[in-house]
């Protein structure tokens, strides 16, 4: 089948520079929900995108989707695009991706700002429209009963249930405008049909546009059968106009991910106090207190516990691991039964084997810690190969930058580092070795024995020098008395 996606509104009401479609819910651009969607529904299918406001962005988004997802998605062609220059209506943007069109196969139409809707009500929609023994597809529409349909055009029905046309909000009376039955924007339409009917539309309306919707009177005057169905959940059919309509969005998305990891057995300290912004998978028994965000992919595998306030992007947790409030995890990769936090950051490039303790205010970048070592307080560990059973004491540096370039820190297996010591790269600490506190390494510590560079302890009679101010208010206060 043919897959349309419109996308070519500005969305001025969201007061943006973005194109509205690029807007994030829930982590990605409203146009990637949409995306995935249809192609998780068709995945031999490359969509046609109709762009027009922002267009170079929304072409680089898609190119960059495309090549991101090749592998995943096994998309035979890249994503199509058309150009909608000036927007005129849904059906002036269809008319732009009709000689792209195959009039051989249906027509789904998909909204880039309807991020939600899902693969089952779209499997359904699009059943509907196949033919039936002794007939031509059909015409099938998405429509929804809604308790406040103020905004969505109406469904008109004659008195046998049929449909008859769509009337948009602006333009109908008042009478039309009790009913609940709405449009949704989403059709599968006949494609043999398109060329008439389309260029058939006129803008004799209140929007001076041309409307999609009315080529449902269309399909009435000739024949085509017009069949509905209704999204398993309402809220599958929102669209987002505005800043506020995008937030209500995303606390349902929200929800939506909440129930799911809750049904597979997560347990969640408060399903409405969680920020999924990607994909994140869990393992049994994995319990997440109040206050996390997850971005990008996130794996936590059996018994993991993430504490309060935690925000964790890109990145893998092993069995057992244990990460207090108000750590930060970016690209790391954690083994099982580590412990990490309260108050550490994980940066890309962070690798720990098993048993590995950070600490509070410990941040790792780009190094791999060995099994059962230890940074518990305080230190800055980058750059750095670590063994196993290493003790990094509290106030530990590794001074890997010289203004220019990066350097690497080795420490082999069982070194003991005491506090508030400076490890200068290049430079290597040798097996079973101790650095004793306050040492600045400027040369390779050897293994097995103490390494210490610190300045003579002197003490001197000293006076310590006061302001003149407080000089003055001192002789000032003798004075009266």
């Amino acid at each position: 089948m043919n897959i349309v996606i419109l996308a070519a509104g500005q969305g001025q009401r969201m007061r943006s520079a973005l194109p509205k479609v690029m807007q994030r819910l829930a982590g990605k651009p409203m146009l990637q929900h949409v995306l995935e969607t249809a192609l998780s529904i068709s995945p031999k299918t490359a969509p046609l995108v109709v762009i027009g406001h922002g267009a170079p962005l929304v072409s680089q988004f898609l190119m960059t989707f495309a090549e991101q997802n090749k592998a995943t998605l096994k998309l035979a062609t890249k994503i199509d695009t058309v150009l909608q220059a000036k927007q005129n209506g849904t059906g002036h943007a269809l008319l732009q991706a009709l000689p792209k069109l195959n009039p051989a196969v249906p027509t789904l139409v998909l909204y880039g700002d309807v991020p939600l809707i899902s693969p089952s009500t779209l499997k359904r929609l699009i059943q509907l429209a196949d033919g039936v023994a002794g007939q031509d597809s059909a015409l099938a529409l998405l429509t929804q009963d809604m308790v406040d349909p103020q905004g969505y055009g109406r469904i008109m029905r004659n008195s046998a249930g049929e449909v008859t046309a769509i009337v948009e909000e602006k333009d109908a009376t008042r009478q039309q405008r009790t009913i609940q039955e709405i449009n949704t924007g989403m059709m599968v339409l006949p494609s043999q049909h398109l060329k008439h009917w389309l260029k058939a539309l006129k803008a004799s309306n209140a929007q001076g546009e041309y409307y999609l919707t009315d080529v449902i009177a269309m399909a009435v005057k000739d024949g085509v059968p017009i069949r509905t169905t209704q999204a398993t959940n309402v809220w599958e059919t929102l669209g987002v106009n505005d800043r506020a309509q995008l937030a209500a969005l995303e606390r349902i998305a929200q929800q939506e991910i909440a129930s799911n990891l809750l049904s597979n057995g997560v347990s969640l300290a408060d399903p409405t106090r969680l920020d999924v912004r990607g994909k994140l998978t869990c393992g049994q028994d994995v319990f997440i207190d109040i206050g996390c965000v997850f971005e990008g992919d996130v794996s936590l595998a059996t018994g993991v516990q993430v504490g309060p306030n935690c925000v964790l992007r890109n990145t893998q947790v092993g069995k057992r691991v244990i990460i207090q409030a108000f750590s930060h995890l970016d690209g790391a990769i954690i083994s099982d039964d580590c412990s990490i936090g309260p108050y550490a950051r994980l940066r890309p490039g962070a690798n720990l084997a098993n048993d590995v303790h950070i600490g509070n205010f410990v941040e790792v970048k780009n190094s791999q810690l060995g099994a059962h070592s230890k940074a518990n307080h305080l230190a800055y560990v980058g750059d750095a190969t670590v063994g196993k059973r290493v003790n990094i004491g509290a106030g530990t540096i590794t001074c890997n930058y010289d203004g220019v370039s990066k350097h690497q820190t080795i420490i082999e297996d069982d070194v003991f580092i005491g506090s508030d010591t400076q490890l200068v790269a290049p430079v290597k600490v040798g097996r079973g070795a101790t650095l004793g506190a306050g040492t600045t390494l400027t040369k390779d510590a050897p293994a097995n024995q103490l390494t210490v560079s610190r300045t003579k302890q002197v003490s001197v009679p000293w006076q310590r020098p006061e302001k003149k101010v407080l000089a003055k208010k001192k002789l000032s206060s003798k004075g009266k008395k």
